[in-house]
């Protein structure tokens, strides 16, 4: 098939949307389809779309049905769309899940943040991550602690550097963030944190092959978004082996599962900085967070969504078929947004 998966994150663009999209570019082409990724649509001739985002994408989304009302769209769910964009703006959010014969999430909960009229479209397809290399020799003079994630204000950057402040003069925990900030603000912030704060070290955007490297050399992960689609960093620091502490929102728990120990409620420094000394001082806390990713490892497989794809691939061309055969037509708007 002829497709076109359709972005809102430029060319060069190192932000999560912009390496989603490649990632599924290169499954799809590896099942045979021609790939074109690109930030806005002008009607060229396709056999599917897939639209990263519901609201930003929502122009390409209402002109490719327009344009091609029988053939099979897929919409892809991030976490601005699931966390904000549903409420902000619900007739354009909503209006894309309509036209879409098939929905992506990124978690496992995402069906509970939609109408419950769009959840039979609904596929959950966890983002993927290559085995990497053996860990890496852990630091001897720090316990060294990561955050990974461009600095803004859905991510909490500066959680886990509030957090440091507050440990006893005995810990040896260094916390290293690694990201750019594309507000300079949050860049004055961290800076002037840095400035502050002798346990914490803001290394801005790095390369992702530096990144995967702090993962297999890091002792833990702190993600600490106040919102999150289902955040790559986690697969990520799974199959590199890297303990993970994280913020209680759907987007982790629906990653991690909601057995998963280490789990502090959203902006309390004080519970994450409890939670960080114990795996400091606690070999068998710092163990079981490890085990517990380890034992969810095989969800972030590329193997698993790549089939995943060519599942959805098939089951959205398949609903645009029984879509037409009825004689729905997708282009009419949706009878009542207000439904459940």
């Amino acid at each position: 098939m002829n497709v076109i998966l359709i972005t809102p994150a430029p060319r060069h663009s190192r932000t999560g949307n912009r390496t989603t999209a490649l990632r599924w570019a290169g499954f799809l082409r590896g099942a045979g389809h021609r790939v074109v990724v690109a930030t806005a649509y002008d009607g060229e001739p396709c056999d599917l779309m897939i639209a990263l985002h519901a609201w930003k994408s929502a122009p390409a989304i209402q002109r490719f049905r327009r344009a091609y009302p029988e053939r099979p769209l897929v919409v892809a769910l991030t976490g601005t769309d699931i966390n904000h964009d549903l409420a902000a703006d619900p007739a354009t959010t909503q209006r894309s899940l309509d036209l879409a014969d098939a929905l992506v999430g990124l978690h496992e909960l995402v069906g509970e943040s939609i109408p419950a009229r769009h959840r039979e479209k609904l596929a959950v397809i966890v983002q993927s991550v290559p085995a990497g290399g053996d860990r890496l020799p852990a630091l001897k003079r720090a316990f060294e602690i990561l955050v990974v994630g461009h600095l803004r204000d859905e991510k909490d950057p500066l959680r886990a550097a509030i957090a440091a402040r507050v440990l006893p003069a005995s810990s040896r925990i260094r916390v290293v963030q690694l990201g750019g900030a594309p507000d300079p603000a949050w860049a004055a912030r961290a800076r002037d944190e840095m400035q502050a704060n002798p346990r914490y070290d803001w290394r801005g955007e790095v390369s992702g092959a530096r990144v995967r490297r702090f993962l297999r050399r890091g002792r833990l992960m702190v993600l600490s978004s106040l919102s999150e689609g289902g955040a790559n960093v986690v697969s990520e620091a799974v199959v590199a082996g890297l303990p993970i502490l994280a913020s209680a929102i759907p987007g982790n728990v629906g990653l991690l599962g909601g057995d998963h120990p280490g789990y502090f409620p959203p902006g309390d420094h004080g519970a994450l900085a409890g939670l960080m000394l114990r795996a400091e001082r606690e070999p068998d806390f710092l163990e079981g967070l490890r085990a517990h990713g380890a034992a969810r490892a095989d969800a972030f497989d590329p193997a698993r969504e790549r089939l995943a794809w060519s599942a959805l691939v098939e089951r959205a061309s398949a609903a645009a078929r029984a879509r037409v055969a009825s004689g729905i037509d997708a282009a009419r708007p949706a009878p009542a947004l207000l439904q459940p």
